[in-house]
């Protein structure tokens, strides 16, 4: 192990918290049942209410591995079953009933209910809305000690979808966790600053974890996070970004993840008002985009272009759309049509927020220039970002962490009725494919209304998608079966071990 000084751990990015526990990483190296993660988390924002909004990346995997949300990512299908066992919906695809699983004890080995899930998910509805729980807090009800019933006001086949991962659940009036007491895989066995040691959890209702234990250790930055792994402090660094990848890449002892589909990066343009709400314009925009060279230069390579709709990752996602391609002369001939104002200039702001994101806002405004447009990058905070920008200007860059569905994308940011609606997109044929596909009670009405829904979103929708990057993961040669679906299932870490 590397010898840092105090001094030089926190000049690196490092906090106070970050140090000890790679101190205390050291100490117990010769335990090969011990995972050490990196994962990024400032210590302004720590927070340990898994109900809260958990911004740091280590406190999210510290309450994915402590407590149970009722369903988890999957690949085909995308959702899993978790502290729910099974589920079933009416005909109408409005009641949900989830069968909780029969065996799922509480740290303490108190039995998991109904009625701690129902008093979870009503206080995460309260706390983070319709986007943590998708059903009003008087429509969770229980139904006997096992069965969990979610009520939707329509008609809703994304519900199993929707309450996956965030719906963590306590024991019944917890609000005190400090030392918390959920029923997942591992508990939590110490805590300071952020950083924690979590030990296996042997009675839970799941297939055994393999390791002894987990330490997750928060990094300030990504520079810190990768200098830890390529210097053996850590096992892994989750979620570190291509360029540290990259640099990884021909290092024996360590291995690099690529979680495919794990981060939309896109320009959102107002559809309602404004220099972009003629859908020829936005079509030019989309032709503009030279989207090879885009994921080359913003994500380093570690990535695919993408088509225009969100949801790359869903079995359903349409690859029968012919994937567009740049074409700077009719990109030109559209904005005549349009009579465009090409001797104005236009705000194309951004954020630092996910890798190669602002990077590719101003790629793109070069890319851009050569249909005549002309596009001024402004980079904002973030905090001021979502205060002024967010939801209003005509142009911006938005990313999205979980590769979810296409419904859930199309319900949640292009239906007119949304309060996510980025690009103030209001299109009556949309709307209806959307709730189609919502309320679609066999495969063949779903499939149906689904492609109707991205072939519209994909001819004058509101966003350029042009690429989705990978997510990458950093570890030693010796740790096994890490997860490798995009978004945050990178948490899932019960079922890696080390050799």
């Amino acid at each position: 192990m590397t010898i840092m000084t105090r001094r030089q751990m926190l000049g690196a990015g490092l906090g106070l918290g970050a140090a000890l526990a790679l101190g205390a990483c050291g100490r117990g190296s010769g335990d090969t049942g011990t995972l050490r993660v990196g994962a990024l988390g400032k210590v302004s924002a720590l927070q340990q209410d898994p109900h809260a909004n958990l911004s740091n990346d280590s406190d999210f995997m510290i309450a994915s591995l402590v407590f149970d949300p009722l369903t988890v990512p999957g690949a085909d299908p995308t959702v899993q079953p978790r502290l729910a066992a099974s589920w079933t919906a009416d005909p109408d695809q409005r009641r949900w009933v989830f069968t909780l699983a029969e065996n799922a004890t509480f740290h303490d080995g108190s039995k998991v209910t109904a009625d701690d899930v129902v008093w979870s998910l009503r206080r995460l509805r309260e706390i983070g809305g319709e986007s943590k729980v998708p059903v009003r807090a008087q429509d969770i009800t229980a139904d006997g000690p096992g069965r969990v019933v979610l009520t939707a006001a329509t008609p809703n086949t994304q519900i199993p979808l929707l309450v996956r991962l965030m719906t963590f659940t306590v024991k019944q009036g917890t609000t005190d966790f400090t030392k918390p007491v959920g029923s997942g895989p591992f508990r939590l066995e110490s805590y300071r600053q952020g950083s924690a040691r979590l030990v296996r959890n042997d009675a839970w209702h799941g297939p055994k974890p393999r390791l002894e234990a987990i330490e997750i250790t928060p990094f300030e930055s990504v520079d810190a996070l990768s200098n830890a792994v390529l210097g053996g402090q850590i096992d892994l660094a989750s979620n570190v970004g291509a360029i540290a990848g990259r640099t990884a890449a021909g290092r024996g002892d360590l291995q690099v993840i690529r979680r495919a589909n794990d981060t939309a990066v896109a320009i959102a343009m107002r559809t309602a008002d404004g220099p972009f709400a003629d859908p020829r314009v936005r079509t030019a925009l989309r032709m503009a985009a030279d989207r090879d060279a885009l994921v080359a230069q913003a994500f380093s390579g570690f990535g695919a272009i993408a088509n225009d709709v969100l949801g790359t990752g869903d079995p359903q996602y349409a690859k029968d759309i012919p994937q567009r391609r740049r074409d700077v002369d009719r990109a030109r001939a559209l904005l005549a049509e349009a009579r465009f104002d090409t001797g104005a200039s236009y705000q194309l702001v951004t954020k630092e927020e996910a890798p190669g994101e602002a990077e590719s806002a101003k790629l793109f405004a070069a890319q851009a220039r050569e249909i005549g447009v002309k596009l001024d990058v402004v980079v904002q905070d973030s905090g001021t970002f979502y205060d002024r920008t967010w939801l209003h200007a005509p142009l911006y860059t938005v990313n999205w962490g979980t590769n979810d569905s296409v419904l859930f994308y199309a319900a949640k940011l292009m239906a007119a009725s949304s309060n996510r609606n980025e690009t103030a997109f209001a299109d009556p044929e949309f709307d209806a494919a959307t709730a189609a596909a919502l309320a679609a009670a066999n495969p063949s009405d779903y499939g149906r209304a689904i492609k109707g829904v991205q072939q519209i979103e994909h001819d004058r929708g509101g966003y350029l998608v042009w690429g989705m990057a990978d997510g990458i993961d950093i570890a030693s040669t010796r740790v096994r079966d890490l997860p490798t679906l995009g978004g945050f299932g990178r948490v899932q870490l019960e079922r890696t071990w080390l050799s």
